[in-house]
Formats: C-alpha cells, structure tokens, sequence
C-alpha cells in the first residue's frame, strides 16, 4: 500500500527546509480530536480481550484481585490443561470444525445458486419470489426456532445430532441477496459470447459468472464461519448428549451450576475457541475488504 506523504517546509536558520509529513497524521485540531476519540474507543474494545487473556494466565484466587493488574506476576499455564481434563474438548472442537465448515460450504453453494437464478434466468413469479425470500430477513430467528425443532425431531428425526445444526443453516436470505447483487453487477455481454462458444446454462454459471463473484463469496464465507462457530442459541436447544456438544456449549458447561466453576479455566477455554476465528480472520480479511470495496465500487 502506498503511502502519501505531505510536504511541510520548515526553516533552520536561514534555510527553508522542506520535510515530509505521513499522510496518517492530523492535519488541524478536529483531527487530532478524532484520532483521539478512535484511539479511546480502540482501547475500549481490545481491554476485555487483554483481560481474558491475562486471567486465564492466573490461578482462580488472583483472578478477581482489587486493584485489578492487567498482567500476571506468574504465568500459570495449568488452566489450559484443566480445560481438557473437564470436557472433551477436542471432540467438541471437531464437532464445531465439523459444522461450520459444512455450513459454510452448504452456504456458498445454495446462495451462489440461487443468487445466480434471481439474476440471470427469467421464470414467472421471479421477483415476487425473490421478495419472499427476502422478507424472510425480518423474521426473527427465535421465532422459527421451536417450530424448526418440532421438524428437524419429529420428522426427520435428527434431534440430538450434528446435522441438525447443520441443515436448517443451509439455505441463507442474506448470502442469496449478496451474491445476487454481484451476479447483476456483471456484464451480460459474457453470458452472450459464451453462449455463442457452444457453452451450456450451467458451464456459463460454472466457468464464466462464479469466478467473477469470488469477492462476494468470500464475503460470505468469513461472516457465515464467525456467525456459526460462534452459535449458542440452536446448539443449546437440539442437543443433549455432551460428546457431540460444540464448543460454544462445552464452555457454557465449564462455568458449572450457578457459575461455581473457575473463571480462569473458563477464560483459558474461551482463548483457545477464539483462536479458529482469529486465524480466519487474519487469512480472509485482505479477501473480506476487497469484497467490501468491489461491492461498494459496483453499488
């Protein structure tokens, strides 16, 4: 990325020398009062994280000391292995690789077919569908949650299994609006010369459209991972057994009735769980923001 710089001139005794200043720095007292604030609101939010991290360093005893000291006198690494010993946590984070990835691959692949067909093929009732489809955005999802559970136990008899945390998450409104945006973005001057090559509806679709509507499913990619890992809500009504628990719920049961279990415990399982997104993250937010910008350039 490259830099811009401003030329400041300054003088040294009798001489005018001109200086370059970083494009970054505050030009007058409005931006010095922004930066501030931003610098005030970063700290805000990164202070909880350095907080879990530094109490999960901690025996129980030092976790609550007043004052509170940001950094431990001695680093106690026992609560990461106690995290193993009190769940099974590797299998819970198998089960949490197991089910967001698939959603995200089942995710990817329904919007990316549907977003495709509201798009570039014309059927009767396609924009009414479409709205239907929408609409259904404004629906909260505590309210289709119990009758969803009826189904996925009662018809298909799935209660108490991973797929049933998988399948309802397949079809998404949101993913099928945003890659539709950006399979209308693109010119359908593509469409017409691959058809004139001899291509197919589908081979169109496959080799011409989905390669141009990366930064959109990268988009989705990423927010669906974060949305379904970090998932409590659904996990904690259809399941019961603790070996097929996720993550999420194997550290709900760290915390122990009324919260009697150890917050450094809980804290060194939280550290490890975040780490998956983290990573994530850091490899998809270069995809994620040129997603964010080619949208925004297109819209």
């Amino acid at each position: 990325m490259t830099v811009i710089n401003r030329l400041s001139t300054r003088r040294r005794g009798d001489e005018d020398v001109v200086e370059r200043i970083p494009d970054w720095m505050p030009r007058n007292a409005a931006d010095w009062l922004a930066m501030a604030f931003m610098v005030a609101i970063g700290m805000l939010t990164i202070m909880p994280i350095i907080w879990v991290m530094s109490t999960s360093l901690r025996t129980p005893a030092e976790s609550f000391t007043v004052p509170p000291e940001w950094l431990p006198e001695d680093l106690y690494f026992g609560n990461y292995l106690q995290v193993f010993d009190e769940i099974p946590f590797v299998y819970q984070m198998g089960n949490s690789f197991f089910v967001t990835l698939s959603t995200v691959v089942g995710q990817l692949t329904t919007a990316t077919l549907a977003g495709y067909t509201f798009a570039r093929l014309y059927f009767p009732g396609r924009d009414a569908l479409f709205w239907v489809v929408l609409a259904t955005l404004m629906i909260p999802y505590q309210a289709t949650l119990i009758p969803l559970f009826v189904i996925i136990s009662k018809v298909f008899g799935l209660a108490d299994t991973l797929w049933s945390l998988i399948l309802p998450a397949l079809p998404t409104a949101f993913g099928t609006f945003l890659l539709r945006q950006y399979f209308l973005q693109i010119p359908v001057e593509y469409e017409e010369a691959a058809m004139m090559d001899g291509a197919n509806q589908f081979q169109i679709f496959r080799r011409v459209y989905l390669p141009m509507v990366a930064p959109g499913m990268a988009i989705l990619a990423v927010l669906a991972f974060n949305g379904k890992w970090n998932d409590f809500l659904t996990p904690l009504i259809f399941m019961n057994t603790t070996s097929r628990f996720p993550i999420t719920l194997g550290i709900n049961d760290l915390q122990r009735y009324m919260m009697t279990g150890s917050i450094s415990v809980v804290l060194a399982a939280i550290v490890m769980a975040t780490l998956p997104v983290v990573i994530v993250y850091i490899f998809g937010q270069r995809y994620l923001i040129e997603g964010l910008m080619v949208g925004g350039l297109k819209g």
